[in-house]
Order: C-alpha cells, then sequence, then structure tokens
C-alpha cells in the first residue's frame, strides 16, 4: 500500500463510532468552508485516490425523511450530460447514508457547485442498465469507490441528480 492509497481489506475500525463522528464533523467542517468561501474553499477532495487527482465537492441539501429537518452534504459528482451523479458510497460503511434515504423520500431538491447559485434538482435511484454505464465513469472519477463497494458488502447505490 502507497504513503496516500486506501487498504485494500476492510479496516477493522471502519464501523467504529469514532470513524462515524469523524465523518460527520469533517462533513460539517467542509460544508461550512465551501458556503463561507462559495466554494472557493471545501469544493475539491483530495483523499485516497484524489490525493493527485482532485476530485469536485457539491453540496447536497436534502430533509429528514423523519424529522423534517434541512440537512446539507458535501459529495463527490460527475457531470453526465445535463444530470449530476452521486455515489450512496459512505466510505464503504455496510449502510447507505442518511443522505440517500432522505432523497428517496424527498426527491425534490436542490445542489450548490462551486461558485455557482443552488440549483433545483430531482433525486432517482438509476437503473441497473444506467447503473452498469456510469459506474466505470464514476470509478474512472474516483477510483476508490471500487474498494468500498467490497468492503461495504452492498449494492452501493447510484443516484442521478436531474434538472428540475
Amino acid at each position: 500500500m502507497g504513503r496516500f492509497s486506501m487498504p485494500d481489506e476492510r479496516p477493522s475500525g471502519l464501523d467504529s463510532s469514532l470513524t462515524g463522528k469523524l465523518i460527520k464533523y469533517g462533513s460539517k467542517a467542509q460544508v461550512a468552508a465551501f458556503k463561507l468561501t462559495n466554494g472557493w474553499l471545501g469544493s475539491k477532495w483530495r483523499v485516497g485516490a484524489a490525493f493527485r487527482k482532485p476530485v469536485r465537492i457539491l453540496l447536497l441539501d436534502h430533509v429528514g425523511r423523519k424529522s423534517g429537518k434541512q440537512f446539507t452534504a458535501p459529495l463527490l459528482y460527475l457531470e453526465d450530460g445535463p444530470n449530476l451523479v452521486i455515489v450512496a458510497s459512505q466510505g464503504g460503511l455496510p449502510k447507505n447514508p442518511q443522505w440517500y434515504g432522505n432523497l428517496v423520500a424527498h426527491p425534490d431538491t436542490q445542489v450548490r457547485l462551486s461558485r455557482q447559485k443552488a440549483r433545483p434538482v430531482r433525486a432517482r435511484v438509476a437503473t441497473p442498465e444506467e447503473r452498469a454505464e456510469l459506474w466505470p465513469k464514476l470509478l474512472d472519477l474516483y477510483a476508490d469507490f471500487a474498494k468500498y463497494a467490497t468492503w461495504a458488502d452492498r449494492e452501493i447505490p447510484v443516484v442521478v441528480l436531474e434538472p428540475r
């Protein structure tokens, strides 16, 4: 394993409460930096496979399916024509991220890209055919998605955000 590469086997501490807290507070810090600077800071992911090939980040607003509370998640994205594509990998954790269930319940939302105003979108889970076409593009964008898929022991959902 190289200095900045991801381990091939699932890290033993991936399911710990500490990992969950690091993800939660790291995401909050990234959202705050992005919002404060309109994407000047916090709009690139430079971890794992993205260390040498940074990946752009969007901010996804979503409404809690139980709480009704507004949340914002920073996510890697792929542009696919007019659509944006996001991945519910949650770093290879065994469960889907909360934003995924929230989007299934409330698909009409908005996203923000660096130095752009909010865009209204409608989320939908990619069909199996779309997923088969998009997955190689997503791996080219961020190779660590392949490791996450083996660590998660679930099919990681691919979500298409269509303009509305």
